[in-house]
């Protein structure tokens, strides 16, 4: 059974300002940088207008993890990740190395009174008898930080350049 990931983040700047970021090769250098984790890094970067796609490696160090996810898979849980962008909407798909755990979800941006919002809509899926459920929590509350971090860096990003 899989968890559901619903998030969403409202940002003081206009969508058209959002997508500028997601536009722009610097942006996503200083993102992962700044809050990708321990040893996080961009694979790789291709843009073309409004069609973005970026390949990225994150972790969550095995310090940070509940014991029952450590003793079945011991270390960091490595994660690539992949976003892709066309306009306001996109794609969210990422999987842990050795580890048959997935997420899968799309990316949306509208206008609001005061800016713009941006929401994730994903699944997160691991298909590990008795601990399949508490690895995806974990991964949950992992990636909602994240977001949360992603979101404000975003807003700050913008408001300096």
């Amino acid at each position: 059974m899989a968890t559901p990931l619903a998030f969403t983040a409202h940002s003081t700047h206009s969508t058209a300002a959002v997508r500028a970021a997601l536009a722009d090769e610097q942006y996503w250098k200083d993102r992962i940088e700044a809050v990708g984790g321990p040893d996080a890094r961009i694979e790789s970067i291709n843009i073309s207008g409004d069609d973005v796609r970026v390949d990225m490696i994150q972790a969550i160090p095995a310090s940070e993890l509940p014991a029952q996810v450590t003793a079945v898979r011991p270390g960091d849980l490595v994660i690539p990740r992949t976003e892709t962008w066309n306009g306001s909407g996109g794609t969210v798909e990422a999987h842990v190395d050795g580890v048959p755990a997935t997420v899968n979800g799309t990316l949306t941006m509208k206008e609001s009174g005061t800016g713009s919002d941006f929401t994730v809509d994903a699944v997160i899926e691991v298909k590990i008898p008795l601990f399949g459920k508490k690895i995806e929590a974990a991964i949950q509350g992992h990636l909602t930080e994240l977001l949360e971090r992603e979101a404000e860096f975003t807003d700050n990003w913008l408001r300096s350049h």
